[in-house]
């Protein structure tokens, strides 16, 4: 199938070409986490058909978006991951994010929420407030865990920058904090000084080594 154009020599309709379809930019959002299976995109992307999932994983893959490989036994099922011109894609999206905000108020009864749907603005606002000796930031909140890279060798987006789900490995700083908190601090609302002092985000100073926290 060919992909549709808007036929419009002007590089927002190219763009638009690629990733302005309905779920395509949700996609990138989750992939910009790593590498996932289709059940896992699944999962985390309530509202979206498998049919409609699986057209766009095509599309994406298609216009170089995307690739599919499949892990090595015992796994031995396909994931789903961004090439580089994929991962370039997050100042887009963190753009998108932050014009997006004001609209976002409380949540309603409807809202789905994950985690780590608030690592994408989160990358931008962490980056001002912390030294380059941090370089990766766990966040836990009821709803789950999940961690972002400030610009770390081989991490996910342009210049290293991105999230993962789930606890980190060796996270050079802990944050505990509730939903709301979050929320504000990745919108923008609310510094992280501000956060801490007020005591709605609980850092793990006993980890910290106390340079890593100098800029805080």
């Amino acid at each position: 199938m060919s992909r549709r154009s808007y036929d419009q020599y002007c590089a927002i309709a190219r763009a638009l070409d690629a990733v302005g379809d309905r779920w395509t930019l949700l996609i990138v959002r989750e992939l910009l986490g790593g590498s996932r299976r289709y059940t896992d995109l699944h999962a985390d992307l309530p509202g979206v058909s498998t049919d409609m999932l699986a057209s766009r994983l095509k599309d994406m893959e298609r216009d170089g978006l995307v690739t599919r490989r499949r892990l090595a036994p015992p796994g031995a099922a396909f994931v789903y991951e961004l090439t580089p011109r994929g991962r370039a894609l997050l100042p887009a999206l963190t753009a998108l994010a932050d014009w997006g905000a004001p609209d976002l108020g409380e949540q309603r009864p409807t809202d789905a929420l994950r985690a780590h749907w608030f690592a994408v603005p989160l990358i931008a606002r962490l980056a001002r407030h912390f030294t380059q000796d941090v370089r990766v930031v766990e966040i836990a909140l009821d709803e789950g865990e999940f961690h972002v890279m400030l610009g770390a060798e081989g991490a996910g987006g342009p210049d290293g920058a991105g999230y993962g789900d789930g606890a980190a490995e060796s996270p050079d700083v802990r944050l505990r904090m509730d939903t709301a908190t979050c929320a504000d601090v990745a919108y923008d609302r609310l510094s992280l000084a501000q956060g801490i002092d007020s005591g709605r985000i609980v850092v793990a100073l006993s980890e910290v080594p106390a340079e890593k926290t100098a800029a805080i």
